[in-house]
């Protein structure tokens, strides 16, 4: 890689913070991309609950101290990456020894108890939390997901989850974050949600929204009536996991052993046109994470679809600059 290409974050230094999410692979594989690029770190999965509490009362930190620590080491910030989602917790927080569902107080303890301890161990190192993700229901009247802490716990679970972070943390920026997040329906859902916990008065600060996209998908009029929408609940946005995927979700193909000429170019164009939407929205818009940072790494490669790789980011397998990138940079 050049060491002459320009530098993500400062050509955004006036704008929004550029993150990357990490693992313990690509924080040694993409360790120069992510040292010449960006000033803000997500784990991708460490700080998820299964990873953190696997079983009751037995904390496994090192992983997501490591991520910390290179932050910490290259003056990038970190955002913090999840406290309550209906996916990977472990089985046991919602379950007493027979395998049957806990009380409401049992498990709001539970809840509470993890919060104020992986809170308060990065407290000062971790400058944001997206305290409760993904759990606004994507179909139908339904507004919120049929997840466990929800059947168990009730509606509160939510700001129950806030509460207990901000008092954790009073410094912490708290944020709801969700995927499909521009679209009408979904959209409102958000909103309303969000705004029900700002009239209480809930400790919520932001709205992440993941930008998990395709090159079709949210059209732009769709993005910016998003991002209009939730800045006037007077919160702050953050750009939370940011890939433009090659296909749209259920696509099938999978005899693509590279991107297209067009498939490039259209993507290009996508990214400038995206950032450009951003840089407008700079006012509101504190950070921008990219879901990854090279093709040689993605959550999307085989998934939905099995067999098929994706290209989702800026940079390319061997960690070359895509025409994307020289888009973004010259925004």
């Amino acid at each position: 890689m050049s060491q002459s290409l320009p530098s993500l974050r400062e050509v955004f230094a006036n704008d929004f913070r550029i993150g990357a999410a990490v693992n313990p692979v690509t924080i040694e594989s993409q360790k120069q991309l992510l040292i010449s690029h960006v000033n803000s770190l997500t784990a991708e999965n460490h700080m998820k609950f299964e990873h953190l509490q696997p079983e009751e009362g037995r904390f496994t930190f090192d992983i997501a101290d490591r991520i910390v620590d290179f932050a910490r080491s290259h003056h990038m910030a970190v955002r913090g990456h999840t406290l309550v989602w209906h996916n990977q917790t472990p089985d046991w927080v919602f379950q007493d020894g027979q395998g049957h569902f806990i009380s409401r107080d049992v498990l709001l303890e539970r809840m509470k108890s993890h919060i104020s301890a992986v809170v308060r161990r990065y407290k000062g190192k971790v400058y944001c939390w997206d305290v409760v993700n993904e759990a606004v229901a994507d179909e139908g009247s339904e507004w919120l997901r049929s997840s466990k802490w929800r059947q168990i716990i009730g509606d509160d679970f939510i700001e129950q989850a806030f509460l207990c972070a901000h008092e954790a943390d009073p410094d912490a920026l708290l944020f709801y974050n969700d995927y499909n997040e521009c679209f009408p329906k979904k959209r409102e859902k958000i909103y309303t949600l969000v705004k029900s916990l700002r009239d209480k008065g809930i400790p919520i600060h932001g709205i992440g929204m993941q930008a998990h996209w395709s090159l079709t998908r949210p059209s732009l009029d769709e993005i910016r009536a998003a991002i209009e929408r939730y800045a006037s609940l007077d919160v702050v946005l953050h750009i939370t996991e940011l890939d433009v995927s090659m296909f749209e979700f259920h696509d099938h193909r999978k005899d693509l052993a590279a991107p297209t000429n067009e498939m490039i170019e259209r993507q290009a164009e996508r990214y400038e046109q995206i950032f450009t939407l951003f840089k407008e929205y700079r006012d509101v818009i504190e950070s921008v994470t990219f879901w990854g940072m090279a093709d040689d790494y993605t959550w999307l490669d085989y998934f939905p679809v099995q067999g098929r790789k994706n290209w989702p980011f800026l940079f390319d397998e061997q960690h070359e600059p895509k025409s994307a990138f020289w888009r973004v940079a010259s925004i």
